[in-house]
């Protein structure tokens, strides 16, 4: 039976859906300068949407820290600081360190054959192939997060993802796309995802905190390559 209050509510979340999609992906890709403002207005043009959908994925993003809003002064895309996005890196490095560890050990069978499946996908993407750079899509189609739920670790899965997970996602993206980053970085996951395979935890957790840590040094020498 058509009711069209009902239909209106899909027809917005459908818009929203679309809006909150792009918006993000913008927010990780760089599009949108990490501590910009921007308005209402100019993101409803850019979209091509509406107000109400506009609305609704600023909410979601919001809630992801990936936008903040104060009253009187508008919407500021998020942000972290140099000396916290180094320290959230060391932390990283440890603590993803022990997912990898603990998922060479816990991983289902089917979960390691989908990690690897994952990373077949990934080869094809055509940034990743010009070494350009090397985007994951959030949750099961990102790399890091398949290795932290295999750990199967109630705290730290939700240590790892919290409300840091999506921001720590636009970092990695823009580290991602350093000179000569992105065919390594892949190498890299390669090489973990078959120390998790061959039930390697030692050498899982080596492989993985050097790529972390390979990362942070190259946040640092951007640093310093801009001061």
């Amino acid at each position: 039976m058509f009711n069209p209050e009902i239909d209106d509510v899909k027809a917005l979340r459908t818009a929203a859906d679309r809006v909150f999609e792009a918006l993000q992906d913008a927010i990780v890709r760089g599009e949108i300068a990490p501590g910009s403002r921007v308005g209402e207005t100019e993101l409803a043009e850019r979209f091509g949407t509406s107000r109400g959908p506009l609305r609704e994925a600023l909410r979601r993003l919001e809630s992801r820290r990936l936008v903040e809003r104060t009253p009187h002064v508008g919407i500021r895309i998020a942000s972290l600081s140099q000396a916290a996005l180094i320290e959230i890196y060391y932390v990283r490095e440890a603590l993803e360190g022990m997912a990898a560890r603990l998922a060479a050990t816990l991983m289902t069978p089917d979960e390691v054959a989908g990690l690897k499946a994952l990373l077949a996908a990934h080869e094809q993407d055509e940034a990743l192939k010009a070494d350009m750079a090397y985007f994951q899509q959030e949750g099961d189609l990102d790399f890091h997060y398949r290795i932290i739920q295999g750990s199967h670790n109630t705290q730290l899965t939700q240590l790892l993802i919290g409300e840091l997970y999506h921001r720590i996602r636009m970092y990695r993206y823009q580290v991602s796309a350093y000179a000569n980053r992105p065919q390594k970085a892949f190498g890299e996951h390669q090489r973990i995802a078959e120390a998790i395979e061959a039930r390697d935890g030692d050498l899982a957790e080596m492989l993985m905190r050097r790529h972390i840590s390979s990362a942070r040094q190259n946040i640092e020498k951007h640093q310093k390559e801009l001061s």
